[in-house]
């Protein structure tokens, strides 16, 4: 099974001994290493990003990632989420033959949740979002559970699909010494929008039918009180301190 990842890195950066991928792409990948570990096949990582992007690619190389391809080239610049799954479509057929592609429900950044379902919709597949388990069924179908508020549903979906995952499908392992070793000589792939015939105007700032003026972190002042006592108590405290605020 030719598995495809598409993962991105933290934009932080990452305290020592923290993974610079971001949570749920080490998830994703790590689905996918125990799925070739199951059937055989070949995982590869793919990225679009800028050059420290490429940090990323080698940590997914030392998780047991078989092969890379990093999308790096000024052109992908600014993208949003639209453009940013174009960008990888194109990355991926430029790839060829593949049946399956994993990547994290969301990102910590926009945590929007959108480049998965359009990169599937561009690229003409099924997709299955919020993911928590995966099994391969003969005939080219899988059959999954999707994550729902108080319970879960069992979806089959036809192969090659997008499936976006989520944190509960897994524990991500670790990179080895071994891994890390490989990382540091394995050659990653790095591709020009020319280099796999991406479209300018699909792509980049031209691509992108949306765009960020500003980010800011909004922040509440509260009032802070601590109840002390046995349970019973405390809640007839609490109880009767919101109704002499007028909250209840």
């Amino acid at each position: 099974m030719d598995i495809i990842v598409c993962i991105r890195r933290i934009t932080q950066e990452p305290q020592p001994g923290q993974s610079i991928l971001n949570p749920l792409d080490r998830n994703a990948l790590e689905e996918a290493l125990r799925l070739k570990e199951k059937l055989s096949g070949k995982v590869t990582a793919l990225t679009m990003d800028a050059p420290p992007g490429r940090r990323a690619l080698e940590e997914a190389i030392a998780m047991g990632a078989d092969e890379t391809m990093f999308l790096c080239d000024n052109a992908f610049a600014k993208a949003d989420s639209l453009a940013t799954a174009y960008a990888l479509s194109y990355g991926i057929r430029s790839l060829g033959h593949f049946d399956l592609i994993l990547c994290g429900n969301e990102s910590l950044a926009g945590a929007t949740g959108q480049v998965g379902p359009q990169l599937a919709e561009i690229l003409g597949i099924p997709h299955v979002t919020s993911v928590r388990k995966i099994d391969i069924l003969k005939g080219n179908r899988s059959l999954v559970e999707r994550a729902l508020e108080h319970g879960y549903m069992r979806v089959e979906v036809e192969l090659p699909a997008v499936l976006s995952v989520v944190k509960e499908i897994n524990s991500p392992r670790l990179p080895t010494v071994w891994g890390i070793m490989a990382a540091a000589e394995k050659e990653i792939k790095i591709c020009t929008a020319n280099e796999i015939g991406a479209e300018p105007q699909n792509i980049g700032v031209k691509g992108s039918p949306s765009c960020a003026l500003r980010e800011f972190k909004k922040s509440f002042d509260r009032r802070k009180e601590i109840l002390s006592g046995p349970p019973e108590e405390v809640v007839r405290k609490a109880v009767d301190r919101l109704v002499e605020l007028g909250a209840i």
